[in-house]
């Protein structure tokens, strides 16, 4: 999932270099919404992978 955010940012990064702004932005609030996403997935392994060990 970290992947996908890392690709939907460069495409903001690269439409926004060419003036495609619409594109930049939406491209960007995806990416924002997976590294999110990513994150709150990443906290919940880490407290659930404490309890069992």
């Amino acid at each position: 999932m970290l992947w996908y955010a890392v690709v939907f940012l460069i495409i903001a990064i690269i439409a926004g270099f060419f003036g495609f702004l619409g594109v930049a932005g939406l491209a960007a609030m995806i990416a924002k919404i997976l590294f999110v996403i990513f994150l709150i997935l990443f906290v919940v392994s880490l407290i659930s992978g404490r309890r069992r060990g």
